[in-house]
């Protein structure tokens, strides 16, 4: 999943991230799966190689601040239900990542890869890896409105 730009590679190797790098899943599996929310293959790749990692940027990035991100599913725990709704609303499987902004929003994947801030609303960073460097360079995510809703793909 690393072909994205050095900044990106140089950010997120500062934040523990290395090529080949390998965690174990099963804790956020077990956890969620008993809340109904099932881990799939895009969730366990994408949790495998970045999960537990804290990203620290700030400042101006490309369309709006860079802001830091945590990803670790356990920050989302409780949080099933708007999970669950709004994969359904979009007509895809999200499954709970970690937050972004401390807190402010949290972020899910979706079955083919693609990453997802979710509030009230939700809006798409796009697929892995273009997601990653999103995230890290200051990229707004695109909103998901009324008219795109109902399984279309984003």
């Amino acid at each position: 999943m690393s072909s994205w730009s050095p900044e990106t590679g140089e950010v997120l190797e500062a934040s523990g991230w290395m090529p080949g790098r390998k965690v174990g899943t099963d804790h956020w599996r077990s956890m969620f799966e008993a809340a109904g929310l099932a881990m799939h293959d895009a969730a366990e790749v994408f949790l495998q190689e970045f999960g537990g990692l804290t990203v620290n940027v700030s400042g101006p990035g490309i369309s709006c601040a860079r802001t830091p991100f945590e990803l670790d599913p356990e920050l989302a725990w409780g949080e099933d239900d708007r999970f669950a709704e709004w994969g359904e609303l979009i007509g895809h499987r999200l499954f709970p990542l970690g937050e972004l902004d401390h807190g402010r929003f949290f972020l899910a994947i979706d079955e083919v890869g693609v990453i997802y801030l979710v509030e009230t609303w939700v809006a798409s960073f796009g697929p892995m890896p273009q997601a990653m460097e999103n995230l890290v360079l200051g990229v707004a995510p695109r909103r998901i409105d009324g008219d795109e809703l109902a399984g279309q793909a984003f």
